[in-house]
């Protein structure tokens, strides 16, 4: 099953701001959020991937899992564009 792509992509930078990488998918937003993200964003990182997690489950629609992605960028102050 292909994971249906979100709305509007956001593109964040991880460790540099010329390391761009595009995020269109709650899965996608899932694995930046587990595996690249700093230690110390943990609680806005916790809760938009409590948020993922219910997307995944069909608790949440895809599109409230891409705001509380944003709102752990903006509140992680990470590097960000929506495209």
């Amino acid at each position: 099953m292909t994971e249906r792509k979100w709305s509007k992509a956001v593109t964040i930078a991880l460790e540099k701001p010329e390391e761009w990488v595009i995020i269109d998918t709650t899965q996608a937003a899932s694995w930046a959020l587990i595996e690249d993200w700093p230690i110390e964003e943990a609680p806005a990182l916790d809760r938009a991937l409590s948020v993922c997690a219910d997307v995944i489950s069909g608790k949440r629609t895809p599109e409230d899992a891409r705001l509380a992605f944003i709102a752990a960028v903006k509140e992680a102050r990470i590097p960000m564009k929506e495209d």
